[in-house]
């Protein structure tokens, strides 16, 4: 308090503390010391003050007092359930005199630390001869802000499961060419993330040497391996260091729990309503590099260890995948090996339908956008909102979802195979839940969007009701079977079941065009059926057919240009906004004149 050794007597307990931020504190957190008395009289206050406190400042300065830190002290606050940090300091040390300084820890402070593990740290101060009196409250800022507890176990001698599993993701994210070594460069990288200084080539030397004199074989000229990396962290920790790797793991974005921050997975990202959210030209980019670069056999496809060394440190593949079956659910190569193609296309679905799943993923594989000011979230672009849609042209997107509708066997899971490029199965697989496949489409013109199709089984009512699913599609595609007599009269039913489908565009489609052409069970037969609603007749086709591919050509152009897919009751009344525009132009050019003639006329 008074930054002078006090020789009169004072008060039993003195009166609360506090220091601010700007006082001498690293972490610039406001510290509050509480005095608290052991006479049994004031056991109720010093319980209280116990339970409320961050770190506990355990001193002694004889030893009576000493002794009381193992039989009486250190029982006491375990049995009060309390668990923080304690920082035991051995006070007065100018009474013993600094001969013996190593002694007194060897033989006094390290016996009760082995005993008690809560202990964070040990120290020894002299209050006359204000020796380290100032240290002694920057380690008890420092057992709360940089907590040895959840990095080490000093049981095991080694770091805790989920502290190396945080520091294995940081060396996979600076591991850049993912050769299992942190090179020169990279190690300097690191250093100046992690440090913001940079890492001078004495101090790279000096760890070459540390992890050589640890493991002899460790070929150090190509860098640090996991190994190395990890004990070099547990040298940290055990030599009391541990706030270094507390600032490795912030700059990362772990939480005193050890688990990355909430706003750093879920940014805040919001698509506007009719609006839809895809990767930008910086997201492409990077789920391109990291396709190329665990790729490691350079066979144009991901196997199932390139994978799995891909998601290491993510939790595994999105819920959206499994459920999804991935990689079926997208295009593969004839080993079945997800392609680059179908990488970009799985990623551009993901978004569409899950834009926070992107952007947490974007996170847990270590995006960083062009611009290091940027956020996450420049991963990611959203689309302008198409509340028209039978406004004539192009709406601005390049992902689009078709709903395939149709009666059970009319042909839409050999429709969603075909549209992967799969072999046509001939046997009949009822579709259950709801299945969704993506792939790219190259458009008119050499327009590259991504189309995806989804048949909805069982719950197709349930979602034809649900009124924001429809407003996310894009497209409807009827599908019935040419040859079955009794399939086209579903799509009637469904139309008249739900009138809200009339609000969206559709395409309709004769499936199994290479079997015999039936005649359908319906009032109409279907070119009498579409034509009476103004819209084009069925496209016949067949997924044995090369043509089919012209089909999903068909379906992206509807579903990018609606207004040409609509089924029209009655003909719409004449666009006459460019009419008025010019009309307005026209008038006001007229104004214009006849002022200027006005005024040459009243100067004359």
């Amino acid at each position: 308090m008074k930054d002078v050794f006090v020789a009169n007597k004072i008060q039993a307990v003195l009166p609360q503390i506090t220091i601010p931020p700007d006082l001498g504190t690293p972490e610039n957190v406001t510290t509050t010391i509480v005095d608290t008395s052991a006479r049994p009289q004031d056991r109720t206050t010093l319980r209280k003050e116990i339970r409320k406190s961050n770190v506990i400042l355990l001193v002694y300065s004889d030893h009576y007092s000493y002794e009381r830190v193992a039989l009486f002290w250190m029982p006491y606050f375990r049995s009060l359930g309390v668990n923080v940090p304690v920082v035991l300091c051995a006070n007065k040390s100018d009474l013993t005199g600094d001969g013996n300084a190593a002694q007194v820890v060897e033989e006094e402070m390290l016996p009760v630390m082995a005993e008690f593990r809560e202990i964070d740290s040990c120290i020894r101060s002299s209050a006359r001869e204000h020796r380290n009196v100032n240290e002694v409250f920057f380690l008890c800022q420092k057992a709360v802000t940089h907590p040895i507890a959840p990095l080490f176990d000093y049981k095991e001698g080694d770091l805790k499961p989920a502290c190396a599993d945080a520091l294995k993701r940081i060396f996979y994210l600076c591991d850049k060419d993912q050769d299992g070594y942190l090179n020169d460069q990279e190690m300097h990288d690191f250093q100046a993330k992690s440090f913001e200084k940079p890492l001078l080539q004495e101090d790279l030397d000096s760890i070459k040497l540390t992890i050589c004199k640890a493991f002899p074989d460790c070929d150090v000229e190509k860098g640090l391996n996991l190994q190395a990396f990890l004990y070099l962290n547990r040298v940290y920790a055990e030599k009391g260091r541990h706030e270094t790797i507390w600032i490795i793991l912030r700059k990362y974005h772990y939480t005193d729990s050890l688990s990355l921050e909430d706003s750093f997975l879920h940014p805040k990202f919001d698509v506007p309503e009719y609006a839809s959210a895809e990767l930008s030209p910086a997201g492409y980019r990077f789920f391109v590099d990291l396709f190329l670069l665990f790729d490691k056999d350079s066979d144009g496809g991901l196997n199932d260890q390139e994978l799995a060394a891909l998601f290491a440190p993510t939790p595994g593949l999105p819920t959206q995948w499994t459920e999804s079956s991935f990689p079926s659910s997208t295009v593969r190569n004839d080993e079945g090996y997800i392609t680059l193609q179908g990488w970009l296309a799985q990623w551009s679905m993901t978004t569409f339908l899950e834009p926070k799943t992107t952007l947490e993923y974007l996170a847990y594989l270590g995006f960083e956008a062009p611009n290091a000011r940027e956020p996450i979230t420049a991963a990611l672009k959203i689309t302008k909102p198409r509340k028209r849609r039978r406004r004539p042209g192009r709406v601005e997107r390049n992902v689009v979802l078709c709903y395939i509708l149709g009666a059970p066997g009319a042909g839409k899971s050999s429709l969603l195979d075909a549209f992967l490029n799969r072999p046509f199965d001939p046997l009949y697989h009822p579709t259950i839940k709801p299945r969704r496949v993506v792939n790219s489409v190259e458009l008119h013109g050499g327009k590259q969007c991504y189309l995806i199709l989804e048949e909805l089984g069982e719950l197709e009512p349930a979602i034809l009701e649900n009124q924001a699913k429809l407003d996310a599609c894009d497209l409807i595609c009827y599908a019935y079977d040419s040859s079955d007599p009794d399939s086209f009269s579903h799509i009637v039913d469904l139309r008249k079941r739900f009138p809200q489908l009339d609000e969206l565009p559709a395409i309709y489609t004769a499936q199994k065009a290479d079997k015999d052409k039936t005649t359908q069970r319906s009032e109409l037969q279907p070119d009498a059926y579409t034509s009476s609603i103004n819209m084009a007749t069925p496209l016949h086709v067949s997924v044995t057919w090369s043509s089919i591919s012209e089909l999903f050509v068909g379906l992206a152009e509807a579903a990018t240009n609606p207004s040409t897919a609509f089924p029209k009751s009655e003909e719409e009344p004449p666009d006459r906004t460019s009419l008025y525009v010019a009309l307005g132009a026209t008038t006001c050019a007229a104004l214009a004149a006849f002022m200027i003639w006005r005024r040459s006329t009243t100067s004359a």
